[in-house]
């Protein structure tokens, strides 16, 4: 934050002081660094963490935190029981551990978040004050043990959305204005996605820690049913639906659901809030390839590693959706007498796809060593078939770019010149 520039005016107001015998306080100067306060540091924090800086934020709130605290513990006016646990201290902990998250702290992401809801364990506070269901949608996420702790940490948060939908809805039946009507509107509309969401995250849980359970099957078809009552336009519910379908052999419906989920955002620009968060359409690629759907997994990845090409995640998946499509189309062709060539030209792809996550793996120190694994037995299978690479040809691919660019000013500049000995001439 830039610094206050000096008030003139104020200047001007001791110079009068003086010349009627009042000497200004010492204390007082101008020069005096304002005192840091909770608010200002929880404020500057905000600003930080909403311009990406948030390894600046991380020590603004810290400190904003013991400010608080230590006048709280000092507070000689508060009442007995508003001590360094008061819910005035919710805001400053949940942007703590949402900051703790993306600096990929879990651990001290999960001690504040647990420490918010200890302090608003109904998310009866409201989300302005640091309140509501999201501190506990998030350790649902965090939870070490998963299975059963997620769950109740789901339920939790999904009773708070209720709560707030039922009131949204009950205002929502007053007479009301068209823009307020139009706001209520669309707080209604983000708390039911939200719900949605925690549904199928609860779902998730009895489809994976929770699938020994004896009415697993039934839950997941009633929370996935719920989910896209409230959200029928949400790629979310959809694709977890298709989830669920899978799980009960029911391809062709699983299919269906994939297919309606991209229809919602594949035109949209990639900054548009519709479009599915990256790791949601990782998972999607990898239920399109469940179902036979590779080409569409492939579009999806195409456009994830322009967003992101440091996913090792996305490369892998990538190299083998080409795999799976080239050796469809070689089984395919040896009974049909199809192109040879193009099933090769899909494999050559895969291998490059793999390599660029094996390099990458190296390069992050990636920590899924199954991925690495299949990678290389997959890339070792393709040099069988094709012929391993020499490396010649790989750095020629690897500098065609530049050379093109090189040839471009090359070319740019031959002729520029010429057309400069036209005009001498």
């Amino acid at each position: 934050m830039a610094k206050t520039r000096p008030d003139k005016k104020k200047g001007k107001k001791r110079d009068k002081s003086i010349l009627n015998g009042i000497a200004p306080s010492p204390s007082k100067s101008h020069n005096t660094k304002p005192e840091e306060s909770p608010e200002t540091l929880l404020a500057q924090a905000t600003e930080l963490v909403q311009t990406s800086r948030p390894d600046e934020a991380l020590p603004l709130a810290q400190r904003a935190l013991n400010l608080l605290q230590t006048s709280l513990a000092t507070d000689t006016t508060a009442q007995p029981e508003s001590d360094s646990d008061s819910p005035s201290l919710l805001p400053i902990l949940t942007l703590i551990a949402e900051v703790q998250l993306e600096l990929g702290d879990i651990d001290s992401a999960r001690e504040h978040f647990m420490l918010a809801a200890e302090l608003d364990p109904d998310g009866a506070i409201p989300e302005d004050e640091g309140g509501g269901a999201e501190k506990f949608l998030w350790l649902a996420q965090l939870a070490e043990e998963g299975g059963a702790e997620s769950v109740g940490w789901f339920e939790r948060g999904a009773s708070v959305l209720r709560n707030d939908i039922a009131a949204l809805e009950e205002t929502q039946s007053e007479q009301l204005d068209k823009p307020a009507a139009e706001l209520i509107q669309r707080f209604l509309d983000e708390k039911k996605r939200r719900l949605a969401n925690a549904l199928c995250g609860v779902a998730e849980v009895y489809m994976t820690d929770l699938s020994w359970e004896a009415d697993a099957e039934q839950r997941c078809e009633s929370l996935v049913t719920e989910a896209v009552m409230l959200t029928p336009d949400s790629a979310e519910a959809l694709q977890t639906l298709a989830s669920v379908r899978i799980s009960q052999v029911r391809a062709e419906e699983a299919r269906g659901a994939l297919k309606s989920s991209l229809a919602l955002w594949t035109d949209l620009e990639p900054d548009d809030a519709r479009v599915p968060e990256f790791p949601s359409r990782v998972s999607l690629a990898r239920l399109l390839m469940e179902t036979e759907l590779e080409e569409e997994a492939i579009k999806v990845l195409e456009r994830l590693v322009m967003e992101d090409d440091q996913s090792v995640e996305a490369w892998y998946l990538g190299g083998w959706a080409f795999y799976l499509l080239g050796g469809r189309l070689r089984d395919g062709g040896k009974k049909k007498g199809g192109n040879e060539e193009e099933w090769k030209s899909l494999w050559d792809s895969s291998r490059d796809w793999l390599q660029n996550a094996l390099r990458l793996f190296d390069l992050l120190d990636y920590e899924d060593e199954r991925l690495q694994e299949h990678a290389v037995e997959l890339v070792r299978e393709l040099d069988g078939v094709l012929g391993e690479r020499k490396e010649d040809e790989e750095e020629e691919e690897e500098g065609e770019g530049w050379e093109d660019e090189d040839d471009d000013e090359e070319d740019g500049t031959e002729s520029e010149a010429g057309d400069e000995e036209m005009q001498v001439s």
